[in-house]
């Protein structure tokens, strides 16, 4: 008759025998064989139709694809500068449907048909948006990497204060909304500048605004 610890497992054989099955659910499917293995990541590609700066542009793109990446490297917009690539900075802003948003952190296929402006669709070397020939005027730019976002903030902003549109700082939401320093600095709080041309800013948003500046 065996004792009872003649065919007892030692402690030994019962990890080893853990760690080989923790290694064989390990090994990626395709390595097995297996006629279900799933292959390398492939993109998921959408077609995507947008009215960019006036003109209507057909995309297939990667459906993870950003809407700034869309135009930076497949329509080669390169105006809209990538920042921090987190809606921390600004620099990527675009004006979609009418309103400022982040171009970094939207996906291209979810503006299908949408009307995006970006700096270069606001005005040219020949022939300047009035915010821009402003912020030249006033030097609201220095460096100027974040000045495509902010100015085409600035202009997203006006058109906000003149709709009626409140921010934090109104200080009457029945009267009248004003083109104040104090509007303007809350509103542009999104966009960055590292070089700190901030008083130039307002001074030109001040001045396209039509109050002395």
């Amino acid at each position: 008759m065996p004792s009872f610890g003649e065919n007892e497992l030692s402690r030994r054989d019962v990890m080893a025998g853990a760690t080989a099955c923790a290694a064989l659910a390990a090994v990626p499917a395709r390595a097995e064989g297996r006629p279900d293995a799933a292959g390398p990541d492939r993109p998921v590609l959408a077609k995507v139709s947008l009215t960019v700066n006036g003109q209507r542009r057909e995309l297939e793109l990667d459906t993870r694809t950003s809407l700034l990446d869309a135009a930076r490297e497949h329509l080669h917009l390169t105006g809209s500068k990538k920042g921090c690539d987190h809606g921390q900075c600004g620099a990527c802003t675009m004006i979609v449907d009418g309103r400022r948003i982040n171009a970094c952190l939207t996906l291209a296929v979810m503006h299908q048909g949408s009307e995006i402006t970006t700096i270069e669709g606001l005005g040219q070397p020949e022939n300047l948006h009035p915010m821009q020939a402003a912020f030249i005027k006033h030097d609201g730019y220095q460096c100027g990497y974040c000045t495509p976002g902010q100015i085409c903030s600035g202009v997203a902003v006006l058109a906000e204060i003149k709709a009626g549109i409140p921010s934090h700082v109104t200080a009457d939401l029945n009267a009248p909304m004003q083109v104040t320093d104090a509007e303007i600095r809350e509103r542009m709080s999104g966009n960055i500048c590292r070089c700190g041309a901030y008083s130039n800013i307002v001074e030109a948003m001040t001045e396209v605004a039509g109050r002395p500046a």
